[in-house]
């Protein structure tokens, strides 16, 4: 196995990150979960409990899913369901709602818009985190649809003791960084210092981080793709080309 004995750390929040870490696990990695960004829930939008007006609920990301749908249950007749992403998507079909409109590639703003061509006149209701990108919704609203925004949760930097996972690195037991977000980049250099990102390969998911990467220096970041399966697939090859 192709990961077998190499430390991978997986920043994703923490509820997020364990299904991920079991997939490195049996590829061989050892996961080494390190939830660069905490997800803390905000009070309720009233738009949530209006979901019924609207067309269409497009969430964002898997945990503007999780901390939404307890209050969506059950699902409104007649309302669809878009997701940006699988991973997003995989979280309402556990809810049992079906069929989601979904990008069949990708998993940003910009593919989730490649299938929402024709929404002059829908309401559409973006269930997303405080400070969410405004991309989507602006497109949206030049296509003619009327958007609202359900913000219901916010992303923090959560206090972390960076202490065991440089002294893992310094044994030599650290052997890749796979980031989600610019954000979580961010914090975990804040967190760790920059020697560590530094001497690590960076894994990330979209070539926006890629280029934010850059941005602060870090000299070729991996460019993995969205998916689990993706990103593990990139991890392997990498070592491979490497054993």
């Amino acid at each position: 196995m192709s990961l077998a004995g190499r430390g991978i750390v997986v920043t994703r929040p923490r509820e997020l990150a364990e299904p991920f870490a079991r997939l490195l696990e049996r590829r061989g990695a050892r996961a080494i979960v390190f939830p660069a960004i905490e997800i803390q829930p905000l009070p309720l939008p009233a738009a949530l409990a209006r979901a019924a007006e609207f067309d269409i609920v497009v969430f964002v990301s898997p945990s503007a899913a999780r901390v939404a749908l307890p209050a969506l249950s059950p699902w409104p007749r007649g309302v669809a369901a878009a997701a940006v992403g699988s991973g997003t998507r995989r979280e309402l079909e556990r809810a049992g709602i079906a069929p989601v409109i979904a990008p069949s590639a990708g998993a940003d703003s910009e593919a989730l818009l490649r299938e929402m061509q024709d929404v002059r006149g829908k309401r559409v209701l973006i269930v997303r985190g405080a400070g969410g990108r405004p991309f989507l919704g602006e497109t949206l609203a030049a296509r003619g649809a009327r958007v609202e925004y359900a913000e219901c949760y916010r992303r923090a930097s959560p206090a972390l003791d960076p202490t065991p996972l440089l002294a893992a690195w310094r044994r030599g037991e650290v052997h890749a960084l796979t980031v989600s977000s610019a954000e979580a980049l961010d914090n975990f250099i804040a967190i760790t210092g920059p020697e560590l990102t530094a001497a690590l390969p960076l894994f990330v998911a979209h070539e926006r981080v890629a280029a934010h990467a850059r941005g602060r220096g870090l000299r070729d970041p991996v460019l993995a793709g969205p998916g689990d399966d993706e990103m593990i697939e990139r991890l392997v090859a990498y070592f491979d080309e490497r054993a």
